[in-house]
């Protein structure tokens, strides 16, 4: 069967390299079988009469990738903002997922979230659901037929939770089991299940060794929280006396990287042995921003991880973060991180407009494999945006263009996007 070819004009930008952006005015992307073929200023003449969708002055970008999010979390957005964590999650987010028990109740609130998610620049995502595995299913078929590629965790809590929505630990692993083969029977294309520990404050070592199982036996991937806040280490440090620093609660169970390949969100307090392991383990960093400022617990040391070369991405962390938009997720990044160099760390410089849109697209891209730009052989999943509201009294370049997305831009300049080669319907 001949693949399928089309191809999109327009300015193009991807990420050459985390400092670098490669930009190509008014040229030529093709997809060829739902990946990308090349960027050409002059078509080819082999490349003639194939479909062409000239989207004139526009931007051409990758889709952006979100680690880090909380589908049940979406209907209390910018509510309890002056809490810490702790007591956010006590007030806010456990009463509200505890509500996913009823489906009537969850079909209403994730049909907002994935309805907002298809008209947000995002194409990729790793979503957190409940510990409900009916809702949980629920949402991933809501997302399969967004055509989004996503990975979504039905979340696993034994202690340190309410009653009304903690699990047995027998129970969990159970749920757990059952919910991975109702998912991976259903066939989907885009929708993968990821295990989801909460955190290690919640979970407990019987249930941490038992998603180790699951985890080897359907060969997933896993997502969780890591140093986010102080009194939450504080906490971690009682319940696991033996672990040397917060990530070692999940290393000990080989749910840290390596053979588990790995997204922990936040990261804000990480230490020397921490950020080595990670490294050493090929850790993926979500970083967000807005959340930790939010929730005060502070700003990572993103410059670090980038110098060092581990893998970062970033997060909306909605609710933690106000919107599942990736722009603002860029421009919280660079702006907390300017706070971080001029208040706590002069010898962590600043992010860059580069820096910010590498971790957004090619940066997270990289945990779903060849994904987040537009060297051949990537998936072809693309945004295009009209920036013509955004007036401005002179001409600007492309790159400048490109900055001003990042701080001004919402779902309006969103003339059509593209995941895996087939155009979303918006």
């Amino acid at each position: 069967m001949r693949e399928q070819v089309f191809i999109l004009k327009g300015n193009i930008i991807f990420s050459k390299s985390r400092t670098e952006l490669e930009i190509h005015e008014d040229s030529y992307l093709v997809c060829q079988g739902g990946k990308v073929k090349g960027i050409y200023r002059t078509l080819p003449f082999r490349l003639g009469g194939y479909p062409i969708t000239d989207y004139g002055e526009s931007l051409i970008i990758p889709g952006l990738v979100d680690l880090h999010i909380h589908a049940p979390q979406y209907s209390y957005r910018g509510l309890g903002m002056d809490m810490e964590l702790l007591e956010w999650l006590e007030t806010n987010t456990f009463p509200e997922e505890a509500r996913f028990s009823d489906l009537e109740y969850a079909a209403s609130s994730y049909r907002i979230f994935v309805e907002n998610l298809k008209k947000s620049a995002t194409t990729r995502a790793c979503v957190f659901a409940t510990v409900h595995r009916p809702a949980t299913l629920l949402l991933m078929d809501m997302l399969e037929k967004t055509g989004l590629c996503t990975m979504v965790g039905k979340v696993n809590m034994d202690r340190n939770c309410p009653d009304y929505i903690r699990e047995g630990t027998e129970e969990s692993a159970s749920e757990t089991v059952e919910w991975v083969k109702d998912a991976l029977g259903r066939a989907y294309k885009n929708t993968r299940p990821i295990l989801t520990p909460r955190f290690t404050p919640s979970c407990t070592d019987e249930l941490m060794e038992k998603l180790k199982g699951i985890q080897k036996e359907y060969d997933l991937p896993l997502q969780s929280h890591l140093s986010e806040n102080p009194s939450e280490i504080a906490w971690v440090k009682e319940l696991c006396p033996w672990a040397e620093y917060y990530g070692q609660a999940y290393d000990r169970f080989g749910l840290f990287g390596g053979e588990c390949p790995t997204v922990m969100a936040h990261c804000v307090y990480s230490g020397e042995e921490e950020i080595r392991r990670m490294k050493e383990n090929q850790v993926f960093i979500a970083h967000c921003p807005e959340s930790n400022m939010n929730v005060s617990s502070g700003i990572a040391p993103v410059r670090r991880f980038l110098d060092e070369g581990l893998h970062v991405g970033l997060g909306s962390d909605v609710a933690g973060g106000s919107s599942e938009n990736m722009f603002s997720a860029m421009a919280h990044a660079i702006q907390s991180s300017k706070l971080r160099w001029r208040l706590q760390d002069d010898s962590l410089k600043a992010l860059t407009v580069e820096e910010a849109f590498y971790m957004a697209t090619k940066g997270g891209g990289e945990f779903f494999g060849r994904a987040g730009s537009f060297e051949p052989g990537y998936e072809f999943d693309a945004v295009v945006l009209d920036d013509s509201r955004l007036k401005h009294p002179q001409p600007l370049d492309v790159k400048s263009r490109l900055e001003r997305m990042i701080y001004f831009s919402d779902d309006r300049e969103i003339r059509a996007k593209y995941v895996r080669g087939k155009r979303i319907e918006l």
